[in-house]
């Protein structure tokens, strides 16, 4: 740990000295906890308040990309299940959950993934995706390693959750949980907020930064010696996704691409969803507001949407290609944000509006990195129930209709 006055250099380096401000008034361990903060921080990501540096503003010429059509895995089923089933029966996939977030959108001040969507019995959205798994589990006669990607805010109640659950009967030794890393959050001007006279302001660094975080909590080397070459990444508020889907492992494996997206075919032209497609040549996802209207509307030669397929935050990527572009600077986007920030006489005020930025990385961001990536049409209604909002779309209510069509007691 460096001492008082190398960080303070540090910070006089970034113009960031008021960080230390209280210093001398807080305890010996309230100091040496204030010392480790400032010395995680990543500076770097200050100079994205640059407009010209920042990756928003430096997108590429899209173009449509087609995918694997759910009438084309039909017909493939048998092939691609058994490549698939292979890979996962020689340990070489495993699963890594994104569950870093809160549930503050459903009004539930916990992780989000211990959200009850049970109606006449207890339900957690963690147990849905836990049972999700299992099903591959019980096909392959194989435990599927899960990594869970926590944040500093949730990890306690997350982990005590699952032990509290004996993890919905899924073997603890082969789950492990890490923590994501942190951004600071800053003013307009650039200066980073505190929260309290020992503690700073910062966030998570967006679903972009799981691979980073996966790295410096000491994984890889557990997953190189474990000899997994695919991870399959997915978001925590999908309660009907499939994971470790040994047909989806299969038919990316089969075409040779060094990463695959599931995506379902877009409710219509102006549905509210990133879409799979190309960027200079190489393959990335186009967010529904930079769509232009000529991309919305496009139609190719048989009627159908150009741009149709949507992502549902579920990738499979090869972790020697993610090894290859580990020490690569990924693109940092620059969000405003409101931010509980600690005024001159030591209050902390929760601002009406936004009053600073947040730093995130993106996943989306991730694919861009690759040299290809397989989009994988999936049944709307069979694997995408995402739970965002308390109600109306993509809400608890949506998500538990779309779960007694698929089965699954309430």
């Amino acid at each position: 740990m460096k001492n008082f006055d190398e960080i303070m250099s540090l910070l006089s380096k970034y113009g960031q000295e008021h960080l230390l401000a209280h210093y001398n008034e807080l305890s010996d361990a309230d100091k040496a906890s204030l010392i480790s903060q400032i010395e995680k921080i990543d500076f770097s990501v200050l100079e994205c308040l640059d407009e010209s540096k920042r990756a928003s503003a430096k997108r590429g010429t899209f173009t449509p990309l087609g995918a694997v059509t759910i009438s084309d895995i039909e017909r493939n089923s048998q092939e691609y299940r058994k490549i698939g089933c292979d890979i996962i029966k020689n340990g070489k996939a495993a699963a890594v959950l994104l569950a870093g977030g809160q549930g503050t959108r459903l009004g539930f001040d916990k992780p989000k993934g211990m959200f009850n969507v049970g109606v006449t019995r207890d339900l957690y959205i963690f147990q849905c995706l836990i049972n999700n798994l299992m099903k591959v589990v019980k096909e392959t006669g194989t435990w599927v390693q899960l990594y869970i990607m926590t944040s500093e805010k949730n990890h306690e109640d997350t982990t005590s959750f699952f032990k509290e659950k004996n993890f919905f009967g899924y073997d603890p030794d082969h789950v492990s949980f890490f923590i994501q890393d942190m951004a600071p959050s800053v003013d307009f001007s650039g200066k980073i907020y505190m929260e309290a006279p020992g503690k700073i302001s910062s966030s998570p660094n967006g679903n972009g930064g799981w691979f980073s975080s996966l790295v410096r909590a000491g994984l890889l080397e557990d997953i190189k010696s474990k000899g997994i070459e695919w991870l399959n990444v997915f978001a925590v508020d999908n309660v009907l996704q499939q994971i470790a889907d040994p047909l989806f492992i299969g038919a990316v494996v089969k075409s040779g691409s060094q990463s695959g997206g599931k995506v379902v075919s877009k409710a219509d032209p102006n549905e509210r969803v990133g879409v799979l497609c190309l960027e200079d040549g190489m393959p990335s996802i186009v967010e529904y507001y930079e769509m232009t209207p000529e991309m919305i509307s496009r139609r190719n030669d048989d009627g159908e949407l150009a741009y149709k397929y949507g992502v549902i935050l579920n990738y499979l990527f090869s972790t020697e290609k993610l090894e290859q572009i580990m020490n690569q600077k990924m693109p940092v986007h620059v969000v405003e944000k409101k931010i509980p920030y600690m005024d001159e006489n030591g209050c902390l005020i929760s601002p009406e509006k936004p009053n600073g930025y947040k730093f995130e990385t993106l996943v989306l961001d991730m694919v861009h990195m690759q040299d290809s990536c397989l989009p994988y049409e999936v049944v709307r209604s069979k694997e995408f129930a995402p739970i965002k909002n308390a109600t109306g779309v993509d809400s608890v209510e949506s998500a538990r209709e779309l779960l007694k069509q698929n089965d699954v007691q309430l």
